[in-house]
């Protein structure tokens, strides 16, 4: 069994895989998640070139029985689990007459259902690493749109926004397990996500997934009386 060992889903590339190896750099064991398995092995390897121990478990984060299979297959290979981080999300942009309700539950599953999911399948994992040494963290990934609502992304928001407040929650129910919650609300970020807005807002003018990860390492050296419950992101005139 590894000193520590996190859990990391989105994993494959962007904010996700920028965590992941951080993690890695500080010496935790890796189960990285993701639903395409071809850009999540390419994820995997370069993981394990760097030096990283890697499971990565292919799973769809809108279905029940993949979220299960991805805490089954942490469990079996580690043992322990130290630091969660739910980041898999998706965001889906419509005006309020052209809301689908197949992207509603979309957004909701992988985005909100998924993150509760993963906190009840790993509770007791989580709880035997907060009583081994106080400090064991969960990562939410939310987003600058959960503490303002944004049109066009409403849907995204109110997701985002349900996010924080289940954060506020675990935080209250399980920090005296020793077990810390964090959301992490950034404005746009250059990844993939948000290759619809490049023409207002240019790559270089986005935040960087290397400082979403650095972020996490500064919550990660905290200490364990140390809650911070959200961080949020903001470019240079960019309002809540």
């Amino acid at each position: 069994m590894p000193d520590r060992a996190a859990l990391v889903t989105g994993a494959s590339s962007g904010i996700g895989l920028a965590i992941a190896r951080m993690l890695g750099e500080e010496g935790f064991a890796l189960t990285i998640a993701a639903r395409r398995p071809e850009k999540l092995t390419a994820a995997a390897d370069g993981l394990r070139a760097a030096g990283c121990e890697v499971e990565a478990v292919a799973a769809n984060m809108a279905e029940e029985d993949g979220i299960i299979a991805v805490a089954a297959a942490h469990r079996e290979r580690w043992g322990r689990l130290d630091v969660l981080v739910n980041n898999a999300g998706v965001g889906v942009g419509a005006a309020l007459a052209d809301i689908a309700t197949k992207r509603v539950d979309m957004q909701l599953d992988v985005n909100l259902r998924a993150v509760i999911l993963f906190y009840r399948e790993c509770a007791d994992l989580l709880r035997a690493a907060g009583a081994e040494h106080g400090n064991a963290l969960v990562v939410n990934m939310a987003s600058i749109s959960g503490k303002t609502g944004q049109p066009w992304l409403s849907v995204y928001s109110a997701t985002k926004a349900a996010v924080i407040g289940w954060t506020q929650a675990m935080n209250k129910e399980l920090n005296g397990d020793g077990i810390k919650s964090v959301a992490l609300c950034p404005g746009f970020v250059d990844t993939d996500m948000t290759a619809f807005i490049r023409e207002q807002v240019k790559p270089e003018q986005m935040i960087r997934p290397e400082d979403i990860s650095e972020a996490v390492r500064f919550v990660l050296k905290t200490s364990p009386n140390c809650v911070v419950p959200e961080i949020v992101f903001q470019r240079p005139g960019e309002a809540l």
